[in-house]
């Protein structure tokens, strides 16, 4: 019988097969317990430590993605070396007793900057990510045979540890081009990789790009019956295996932190075991999003710097109840010859006095070299792919007016003569601003931040900045466009940071913060970022998180390798804040404290009035009981800017209301793009005890969902959601998705409104 020796050698290659019923490992039956882990999200410091725990709870592989963005950043400049050494890491898992899946992409997705795609893809005009586009699949071409020289060495036929290979990435979500699938697929080949491919997705969307060629698996967060139900409707023969199996879930700026039900996790997990079944745990690590590489959800919603994903290992490193109940469930279904190891502990945590930054430099004072343009263009045309960027004009002396952009993506601080006077928020797709009356010309400047990229869906073509035609329109309705401006790119990297010209005195408006702390040892802590505002952060050196005191998230882990004993310099960019200067270490992190009070221009429940009185339902009916999607497609087209589901009822009987997606059809069938949906009313939503946010309906993630109310009140039917689209559109009808996992709020009977104002969203 086969059993991996813990520092197996690259020298000795196996044989890894896909038959009738099992994985074959050198002819053995192989059952695979893999979990995720990103080396990405983890100093390379602590890999072999983070591995050995993967390799202590029971799991025999590990998941690694590719993102392509992190080792390409500039276009034809690789880089795999120090974190970004991929090799290195598969390596450590080889030495450490671990098989390797490789997920290369070129999408990836996971809560990632643009979903792993590098931002200079986006400077083409026109260019249409995962499609046949020749200049995408070129460049995706030449991403994967970069991947193969640097890791197909790696494959277990050549000795090393990696097994699979999968081709994109759920991109049954995407598209429905089975011909894309298969250049992916050749691509992958002609790149030297000649282990097993496979292809992963969610149920619902099995059949879209389907390629026959490809091993399918099947990702999901709960009900592996149903999951593996599907997948054989697609695949009649062949092991079975989830991809993607979520513990957890991941955080977004202003919404609770997410917390698995780790009493159903473990009885899928155990369903999967005794089915024999492989899987791959969805985290088991998760770490965090250093830097600013965080990703977005769509169609807006910045994702949190840690991506602790209450995964069986913290973001820390930190194990407890839910890595002790998987060991000892796993302990039980090992295969013959294993034995787990004892995990290794804990790193050592400090905590550190409360310092002060004494230095700033006002981020007015330190602007580059502007570039002149007639009209405002995204931050991509500038050739900057992340930071902040500046678009400064003059506008003549006049009347109260209001100020409008075609967009600005993502926050927007506007000043006049240095005197902030509004924000626009992309949140809201709020993307004007009163100005008021002028007696002399006046300086215009438009500071705009760029969160991570969406890493979902078609809005990953993300463009950043501000984007023209930027107006005035005065009372009497006048349009003026504003011409004649100044860009000043700031990308925050090493060259700008280094240029900062430092002062004592406190500064006014947006400004960098610099100051110094000493530590004996150079073990881990948690800075407290709660008495910041917005912005990011470095230490040493190390861009460290982006930061935002509306939480769940109030602190960040700074590792203990990125310290050193003795004195340590912090770098804070505060485009809010702070109240002081000053910061603490903890030795714990704050996960979990939201505070919406502190939210400079939105609120996560919209306001306003429902306004349905005397409207006739556009459609009336009554949903299948159960979990899977449906679609409804309406007799006779509606028009209209907004789309409100009421419901009457719910299978369960109670007063709860869920969706975890809502699809919106135009007239030709096809979905319609969530790129400028907000939600514009909800009665009712969970906001304490668990993520139950609407924006959950609209993000095209089928894990989480809207539900309302039920920790401190139980409204009563009928409940209404309204999705404003950004538009007037036709519809033709809609796809409603059910919550996939068990609980209430499966919907009945329900009406459907279709018109331009069906609620008043207020200022």
């Amino acid at each position: 019988m086969f059993v991996m020796s813990p520092h197996a050698s690259l020298a000795v290659p196996h044989t890894f097969n896909i038959g009738d019923n099992d994985f074959l490992l050198d002819g053995q039956r192989f059952q695979i317990r893999c979990g995720e882990m990103h080396f990405a999200r983890v100093p390379r410091e602590y890999w072999r430590h983070r591995l050995q725990l993967c390799k202590a709870m029971g799991l025999n592989t590990v998941c690694a993605y590719l993102f392509w963005n992190f080792h390409e950043w500039e276009k034809g400049q690789y880089n795999w070396s120090g974190q970004a050494d991929a090799a290195e890491f598969c390596k450590i898992a080889q030495e450490e007793g671990l098989w390797v899946i490789l997920r290369p992409g070129p999408y990836a997705c996971a809560e990632w900057e643009m979903g792993g795609f590098p931002w200079w893809l986006l400077k083409k005009d026109g260019m249409k990510l995962r499609t046949r586009d020749p200049d995408y699949l070129a460049a995706s071409r030449a991403w994967l045979k970069e991947v193969g020289r640097e890791l197909g060495p790696m494959q277990v036929t050549k000795g090393g540890p990696i097994l699979l290979v999968q081709v994109e990435n759920e991109y049954g979500f995407y598209g429905s081009d089975a011909e894309y699938m298969r250049q992916m697929r050749q691509a992958t080949i002609d790149a030297g990789f000649n282990v097993p491919l496979f292809a992963c997705n969610p149920p619902q969307t099995l059949r879209n790009g389907l390629v026959k060629e490809l091993f399918q698996v099947v990702n999901f967060g709960s009900n592996p019956e149903a999951g593996f139900k599907a997948l054989r409707e697609v695949q009649s023969k062949g092991p079975l295996m989830c991809g993607e199996f979520y513990p957890g879930w991941f955080d977004t700026w202003g919404f609770p932190h997410h917390l698995g039900k780790t009493a159903q996790y473990l009885q899928d997990l155990e369903y999967m075991l005794l089915h024999n079944a492989s899987f791959s745990i969805y985290m088991a690590h998760g770490g965090t999003s250093f830097g600013m590489w965080g990703g977005a959800d769509r169609p807006f919603k910045p994702d949190t710097s840690s991506y602790d994903y209450d995964a069986p290992v913290s973001e820390a490193g930190w194990i407890g109840d839910k890595f002790k109940l998987t060991r000892e469930l796993f302990s039980k279904h090992l295969l013959p010859g294993e034995k787990l190891p004892e995990p290794p502990p804990s790193n050592p945590v400090i905590a550190i006095p409360k310092f002060e930054l004494t230095q700033s430099a006002g981020l007015f004072d330190n602007l580059p070299q502007p570039i002149s343009d007639k009209t405002p263009r995204n931050m991509e045309a500038y050739d900057q792919g992340r930071g902040c960027i500046l678009y400064r004009t003059t506008i003549p002396a006049g009347p109260a007016a209001k100020l409008d952009a075609q967009s600005a993506h993502d926050f927007a601080w506007v000043y006049l003569d240095e005197k902030q006077i509004g924000i626009m928020d992309r949140r809201s797709q709020k993307c004007s601003v009163s100005l008021p009356a002028r007696t002399a010309p006046a300086r215009l400047d438009i500071l705009v931040e760029a969160m991570g990229r969406v890493n979902f869906g078609p809005e990953m073509h993300d463009r950043k900045g501000l984007q023209s035609p930027v107006n005035l329109t005065v009372a009497d309705g006048k349009k003026v466009e504003l011409e004649q401006w100044q860009i000043f790119r700031l990308p925050l990297d090493e060259p700008m940071l280094a240029s900062l010209k430092w002062h004592e005195d406190k500064p006014n408006g947006p400004a960098f913060w610099r100051g110094t702390f000493d530590v004996k040892h150079p073990d881990d802590t948690f800075l407290d970022l709660s008495n910041w505002g917005k912005g990011v952060l470095w230490v040493n050196g190390h861009c460290l998180a982006r930061y935002w005191n509306i939480g769940p998230t109030q602190t960040a882990y700074l590792p203990g390798p990125w310290l050193k004993a003795g004195s340590n310099e912090i770098v804070i960019l505060g485009l809010v804040g702070p109240q002081e200067p000053v910061m603490v270490g903890l030795d714990k992190p704050v996960l979990d404290h939201l505070r919406p009070e502190l939210d400079f221009s939105h609120s996560n429940k919209p306001k306003g009035k429902l306004l349905l009185n005397g409207l006739s339902a556009t459609y009336s009916g009554t949903f299948a009981e159960g979990s899977k999607a449906q679609e409804v497609h309406f007799p006779q087209t509606a028009k209209g800017r907004q789309f409100c589901i009421e419901t009457l009822n719910a299978y369960d009987g109670k007063e709860f209301a869920a969706i975890a997606e809502l699809d919106i059809f135009g007239a030709d069938g096809k979905p319609i793009p969530h790129t400028t949906w907000t939600i514009a009313y909800v009665d009712s939503q969970e906001s304490q005890k668990e993520d139950g946010s609407a924006l959950n309906a609209i993000n095209g993630q089928l894990a989480d969902y809207w539900h309302t109310e039920w920790s401190s009140a139980s409204p009563p039917h009928p409940h209404h959601l309204i999705i404003d689209l950004g538009t007037s559109a036709d519809i033709g009808g809609f796809r409603y998705t059910p919550r996939a996992s068990e609980g209430g709020g499966r919907i009945k009977d329900y009406r459907i409104y279709v018109g331009d104002k069906l609620a008043d969203q207020g200022q």
